[in-house]
């Protein structure tokens, strides 16, 4: 559940813009915050506040946007082309959000994208970009030479979008975060997919991979177990699934990671003795084994849920 707006991105403070406001001394020292009152506006709307960004903010100002709502997110992609019609004026924007909606805004897995394949296109200085929600969402496999971070939250990530990025030739590429989710909020990727990024072909940089909120966070362990971007990784990020000893024990059995600076596996399945065993076998990492869940017993299976889904 996500509950509040980011405050700040990329270090920068985030300021709602309004048309006709006054602006701050220096306006290229904020994250700007482009959103419509109302859940159901039409996109005329949306379209006239960037119109109003572009007219009353120096184009060389707009450093970092973060987009919130653009008018019933939940069945109406995000206007992009809104967007990659200004990157010609935009020249200096470096880092991008799009769908910063609570969930009393829209549940993440309602958001709805189309192809987001052309900002890449339209900004090759974008150094950082986040997209939040996933239903409808499709990305192509490009090459990008200045992205420094790629981050997908999710309920569901669409397994199209997962073997995209694995497709991608990144080489400033330092940060990776991919929420899986579940298959049935759209998360229809399987371990398979994962190998284009496994294979760290396209990431020379990658210094930090998340495969997050997965519900097949053991199948995903296993993989990562031998998978030849790994000892170049110094943070591995196995948070907020479904984790369980099967997982945990094909991690151990795999190659060392003992050059690992922290490995992530908050919200997880482990049992006491297992949680301790990673512990021990890691005692140079900073191990992060908090949150621990207990599987639900509905009618003798047991169930076990990511911390992200609707």
């Amino acid at each position: 559940m996500i509950s509040s707006h980011v405050s700040s991105f990329v270090g920068l403070p985030v300021v709602p813009f309004t048309p006709g406001m006054s602006l701050p001394d220096d306006p290229s020292a904020v994250a700007w915050r482009l959103e419509v009152e109302e859940h159901d506006a039409e996109p005329e709307e949306f379209a006239g506040l960037v119109r109003a960004l572009r007219e009353q903010v120096p184009p060389d100002a707009v450093r970092a946007l973060v987009i919130g709502e653009w008018g019933e997110a939940y069945e109406r992609p995000l206007p992009v082309e809104t967007l990659v019609e200004a990157a010609g004026e935009w020249t200096g924007l470096r880092a991008l959000f799009l769908a910063d909606l609570t969930w009393e805004q829209c549940e993440i897995s309602w958001l709805t994208h189309g192809d987001i394949t052309g900002l890449l296109a339209a900004y090759p200085s974008l150094g950082v970009l986040w997209v939040r929600g996933a239903q409808g969402l499709r990305l192509e496999p490009v090459r990008h030479a200045e992205l420094r971070e790629l981050r997908f939250e999710s309920g569901g990530l669409p397994a199209g979008v997962v073997r995209a990025v694995g497709a991608c030739e990144l080489p400033a590429l330092h940060r990776l975060d991919l929420w899986l989710g579940r298959r049935d909020y759209g998360g229809d990727a399987g371990a398979e997919d994962l190998a284009g990024v496994l294979s760290g072909a396209g990431l020379p940089a990658l210094r930090h991979l998340g495969l997050c909120n997965a519900e097949i966070a053991d199948a995903v362990a296993a993989a990562v177990a031998t998978a030849p971007v790994v000892p170049r990784l110094e943070t591995l990020d196995l948070s907020m699934g479904t984790l369980t000893d099967e997982g945990a024990k094909a991690l151990l059995a795999g190659q060392p990671l003992t050059q690992l600076t922290r490995l992530d596996l908050e919200h997880h399945f482990l049992s006491e003795e297992m949680a301790a065993a990673v512990a021990a076998a890691l005692p140079g990492v900073r191990v992060d084994l908090s949150d621990p869940q207990v599987a639900e017993d509905f009618d003798g299976t047991l169930h076990r849920y990511t911390a992200v889904g609707e």
